[in-house]
This record gives structure tokens, C-alpha cells and sequence, in this order.
């Protein structure tokens, strides 16, 4: 029996959590399926477009930290809860249109439902408390 959670714990360990060695395209290109679609609450993304928005948060959110901290595996899904936090640094606003400084942090909660096929990911169906981490970083 294929041991899912070891399939899921990289996309946060290695490709969500910014650190000095691994880089998220490699870990992702890895362990997502050439299929692969990420569904959130208003959009969808395929590989390549995921592994830009990866690139692009690494840049604007140097210390993101995306820890699971409750994991259920049932048939070839993974749920996954998670703590997330990070100190945004974007003057220009990119940060949900809000302009940071690197001076606020937020801490905030996802949920993510993965699905695996053939031991890769072939698609996240998640959710991001973002309303909750701007809250934080406007105070």
C-alpha cells in the first residue's frame, strides 16, 4: 500500500515552506502529475501556473511557513490542515493589493484535499484563510 501522506508532506515541507534547499518548480515538477489541477475558491491552475504563483509568493513572502498540523488519509485522498504564516515585503501592493512592508506578519489556516493517482498529485481542491492574514497585516 502506497504511503500518501509521504506523497503530500513535500508540497508543504518542500515546495509551500520557503527554506534554502529546495526549489519549488523541481519539487513540485516531482510530485505533481502532468494533469494536475489546484481548484480553489475562484479559480483553477494548472502545473505551471501553481509553480509560477509558488515563485512569485517565495519572492514576496521570504519566511512563508506552511506547517501541517492535522493529516487524515482516506482511500486516495489527503486533508491536510495547516498553519500558515509569513511576513510579506511588497511595497508595490502585490500582496492582495495591500502594500507591506516586511514589518507585520500574519498567521492564518488552510485546508487542502489531495488527490492522488498513480503516486503523484492530480489535483488539490483547497482553501486559504487570506481574509483573516490581511486582517492582521492592516492592524
Amino acid at each position: 500500500m502506497t504511503n500518501l501522506k509521504a506523497i503530500v508532506l513535500p508540497f508543504y515541507q518542500k515546495a509551500l515552506t520557503v527554506n534554502t534547499e529546495t526549489n519549488p518548480a523541481e519539487v513540485l515538477n516531482t510530485i505533481l502529475a502532468d494533469d494536475f489541477v489546484s481548484e480553489g475558491t475562484v479559480d483553477n491552475k494548472n502545473k505551471e501556473q501553481l509553480i509560477g504563483q509558488l515563485s512569485f509568493f517565495w519572492k514576496m513572502i521570504p519566511d512563508l511557513n506552511w506547517e501541517p498540523t492535522e493529516i487524515i488519509e482516506s482511500g486516495n485522498q489527503v486533508i491536510v490542515r495547516s498553519k500558515v504564516t509569513g511576513t510579506p515585503n511588497s511595497p508595490e501592493g502585490q500582496f492582495f493589493g495591500l502594500p507591506t512592508d516586511g514589518t507585520k506578519s500574519f498567521k492564518t489556516m488552510s485546508i487542502d484535499i489531495h488527490t492522488i493517482k498513480d503516486g503523484k498529485i492530480v489535483k488539490v481542491n483547497h482553501i486559504e484563510d487570506w481574509a483573516t492574514a490581511l486582517k492582521q497585516l492592516k492592524s
